[in-house]
Order: structure tokens, then C-alpha cells, then sequence
């Protein structure tokens, strides 16, 4: 994710966005999809932005990854780890109809979401630190 303060030239507002990628912004820009929320202008243009820095000390990042390491433990611990398999194992569930199965959690692209999503497979998507993350 990346956040891009965004200004009117129109109307001269300024405000913040966030899009999936750079690219993205670039795809949504040239597609006519963004506009001032004030004016309703296409006359958009993105300022630079300094990235927000964390601290590592910083409390509410802490709590805040301490409550993903709770989410993280609970999926572990009721879920099946299909890995890269998981569009493939989602699709089985869905379009099967496997009623006995307790859920399963692995890893897939954002396209691959899309494409569950847009067959009507529900998913949701997780933040994941692994053992080695601070």
C-alpha cells in the first residue's frame, strides 16, 4: 500500500489517498477514476510524500502486532496450512460443497483473490509476520 497526497488544481483542496501500488494510482489516474471528493474535478495531481517512519519502541505498533500474533495463533491452531495450493483448496471447498471442512489459510496473490472473490468465494486477507519478525 502506498499513501499519495493528492491536490485539486481546480479547486486547490488537498487531500491524502491510498492505492494498492504506484501503479495502480497510474492505471486509476489514466482510467478518469480519480477525482476531487470537493469539486469533482479530474484534475488531479500527487504531491510527494515522506514515508511515515515507526519507531520500534513505538507502544501501539507493539499492541498492535502483539493482537496479529493472537489472530496468527488462533488460525494456526484451527485451520489447515495449505500453502501455495490455497486458490486450488479454496475452490474445492466452495465448488464441492465439502461440508466436513474446518477452513483453511495458506498463501495466494492479489489477482488470485480477485479472481475467488469475483466467483463468490469468500476470503479475507491477514496481515502474517513470521517467527523471525521483531
Amino acid at each position: 500500500m502506498i499513501k499519495y497526497k493528492l491536490s485539486c488544481e481546480d479547486c486547490n483542496l488537498s487531500f491524502d489517498s491510498w492505492f494498492a501500488s504506484s501503479k495502480e494510482y497510474e492505471k486509476l489516474k489514466k482510467l478518469k477514476h480519480i477525482n476531487c471528493h470537493n469539486c469533482n474535478s479530474l484534475n488531479i495531481k500527487k504531491s510527494l510524500m515522506s514515508p511515515s517512519i515507526l519507531k520500534s519502541d513505538d507502544k501501539n505498533h507493539l499492541a498492535i502486532k502483539k493482537e496479529i500474533r493472537k489472530y496468527q495463533k488462533f488460525i494456526k491452531s484451527n485451520f489447515k496450512y495449505v500453502g501455495k495450493n490455497f486458490s486450488y483448496e479454496a475452490r474445492s471447498i466452495h465448488y464441492d460443497k465439502k461440508k466436513n471442512s474446518n477452513g483453511i489459510y495458506g498463501k495466494a496473490s492479489i489477482e488470485e483473490i480477485k479472481e475467488l472473490q469475483e466467483e463468490g468465494i469468500e476470503t479475507t486477507v491477514v496481515p502474517w509476520f513470521s517467527e523471525n519478525d521483531n
